[in-house]
């Protein structure tokens, strides 16, 4: 006598539901990540250099270095990773003292410093101009004032700290060239800081986008930053970051 045949369990109802849910929330994510990153659009380049050729006088010239501050330092560093001619973009502090610039006490406030990115870059490649322009472009909301999205206080302020009075001179130039020409909705509140010097980070914060690609604020806020500078500035992107560490050396970072 043959076994009787057996049929398999019917498939609980709420497993179902869960797999639906979920489905749904992937394509609500993937719209959400597809929605900022179309929200970034390309701001006019700077008047005096509107070619995405680096000056001729800039031809002999070594390594030159950027700093910006555009809210968490996560995302900046992240973006000008992925930027051709840049060789390094390191997060740290900028604006305050040398005593206070550690994680700790920068995000309580009150310590005159900014989340910042040092970016060494090659003028051969990329000019400063163009930097500048992916900063407002790309990095950050430039007319938000003591915060960058949801990440509130002084320390998250908009700003460039100029190495030079040519790149203060740049960096006012080009402020003043986007709010003439009203090209935000609202004034721009970037400050340009003059003199003040910038202090690495702690390791672990290092090459945080690339390390941590699956952390919610990194899918949320930054990498659809990724995408829009690809978009927006094809000939200047670059797949491979310019990492602080070495792949494969995530242990020195703290990981």
């Amino acid at each position: 006598m043959n076994a009787p045949e057996e049929r398999p369990s019917p498939r609980p109802w709420w497993r179902d539901l869960a797999a639906l849910a979920l489905a749904l929330a992937a394509v609500g994510l993937v719209g959400f990540f597809v929605h900022r990153a179309n929200q970034a659009r390309a701001v006019p380049p700077l008047a005096a250099v509107a070619t995405p050729t680096p000056p001729a006088a800039a031809a002999t010239a070594g390594l030159q270095t950027a700093v910006f501050a555009g809210g968490c330092f996560w995302g900046v560093q992240g973006v000008f990773q992925h930027v051709q001619g840049v060789h390094a973009a390191v997060s740290g502090y900028a604006g305050g003292e040398q005593g206070t610039a550690t994680y700790e006490l920068v995000g309580r406030g009150g310590t005159g410093h900014a989340e910042a990115v040092q970016v060494s870059f090659d003028p051969r490649q990329v000019g400063y101009a163009q930097l500048l322009q992916v900063f407002f472009s790309v990095v950050h909301d430039p007319t938000q004032l003591d915060r960058q999205g949801p990440d509130i206080g002084p320390q998250y302020r908009s700003a460039i700290f100029p190495q030079g009075d040519e790149q203060a001179r740049t960096a006012r130039a080009y402020i003043a060239q986007l709010d003439a020409a009203r090209i935000f909705s609202r004034p721009i509140v970037t400050k340009v800081e003059a003199g003040k010097p910038f202090f690495a980070a702690e390791a672990y914060h290092q090459d945080f986008m690339t390390r941590h690609p699956e952390h919610p604020y990194i899918v949320v806020h930054d990498r659809p930053k990724i995408v829009a500078l690809q978009r927006l500035f094809p000939v200047l992107f670059r797949a491979e970051p310019a990492l602080v560490f070495k792949r494969g050396a995530a242990s020195a970072a703290g990981t």
